[in-house]
């Protein structure tokens, strides 16, 4: 098949990459030539063509067309969905595959049904490792759009690899996709809502890590007695756990590999962002009224860390030294 895609940065331009490998041809547009350039370049077969911009690029596309955006979700992503919607005709395909709102969805997808142009959103999951490991994908449109695009999706799916298959999933009433690593979840805004909950799981995740592991730093701590104090190696933990244990994951593999490569994490600053999901899936289940005090603690927690952990700590203290005379330092 032939498809545009639009923003080049580690994803978008992994997923061009990949899409040629696969036999399709890509029509690929970045903001920097440069970058344009060199992902037409590295692609497979001389299979990628390079645009100057969204006309350009709609007009190198034959066929019913799709474009894949992989921008950031925001206002760059709402001028390219408006300015595509001016340039495509009935029956072509808009896809967003970053890592938009969903409820923006739902509303582009009513917008662009007006003038017979499908959208699709596909929550896309697989980061830098994309290009050789695939990519998990959950998305939204209607049965007829998503089924047009299998062959992209297909393509750019892990593939059911080495993973065992999960017992009693050969009944009837599975998607059989879902093992291949992407899934219709039904009408526009269900994919990116299911990676939005997806990411939210995400920082839970990661948060109940580091926090053991800082646990287990600290078990060294001049505040111990001499007697309970252990001297733990952080990446021999992190590389045991990988082996057999219950809490083995992909985000325990990058935990082990980056205490091998610096134990004590200097490089970083700690510091941490969100990206958005976090704060969307708090939102939805305030809205449905359901408890997720991990996610919540887990958001927070990095709110926390870009501040430089200095005033909330002090407000702690003042509280403690009001109520019980704690004086900072002490345990007492």
């Amino acid at each position: 098949m032939q498809i545009g895609i639009v923003g080049l940065g580690k994803m978008g331009g992994n997923i061009s990459i990949r899409l040629t490998r696969h036999g399709h041809d890509v029509v690929a547009f970045d903001r920097d030539p440069a970058v344009t350039a060199k992902v037409c370049a590295q692609a497979e077969g001389g299979r990628a063509t390079a645009a100057t911009g969204l006309a350009d690029m709609v007009g190198k596309l034959t066929g019913r067309k799709i474009i894949w955006l992989m921008l950031p979700a925001g206002e760059v992503t709402e001028q390219a969905v408006q300015e595509l919607g001016g340039l495509m005709g009935k029956g072509d395909i808009v896809i967003d595959g970053g890592n938009s709102f969903y409820k923006d969805d739902i509303r582009r997808a009513a917008e662009l049904v007006t003038k017979g142009i499908d959208y699709v959103d596909v929550g896309t999951s697989g980061g830098v490792w994309g290009l050789e490991r695939g990519y998990c994908m959950m998305y939204g449109g209607t049965k007829d759009a998503t089924d047009h695009i299998d062959p992209i999706l297909s393509a750019l799916a892990p593939g059911i690899g080495d993973i065992p298959r999960t017992p009693n999933r050969d009944k009837s009433g599975f998607d059989p996709r879902a093992e291949q690593g992407y899934l219709h979840c039904g009408p526009a805004g269900s994919g990116h809502f299911v990676k939005m909950v997806h990411n939210g799981i995400e920082y839970g995740i990661m948060q109940a890590f580091a926090e053991g592991f800082d646990v287990m730093r600290s078990k060294n701590s001049d505040a111990l007695p001499e007697n309970q104090r252990f001297d733990l190696n952080m990446a021999d933990i992190a590389e045991v756990w990988r082996r057999g244990s219950v809490v083995s994951s992909w985000l325990l593999d990058l935990s082990a590999s980056a205490l091998a490569g610096n134990p004590d994490l200097s490089n970083y600053k700690g510091d941490v962002a969100d990206s958005g999901e976090g704060r969307w899936t708090i939102e939805a289940a305030i809205e449905e009224a359901v408890p997720v005090p991990v996610i919540t603690a887990s958001l927070f927690t990095r709110f926390r860390s870009r501040t430089g952990n200095n005033f909330a700590e002090k407000m702690l203290s003042a509280m403690r030294f009001g109520f019980g005379g704690h004086i900072e330092g002490t345990n007492n």
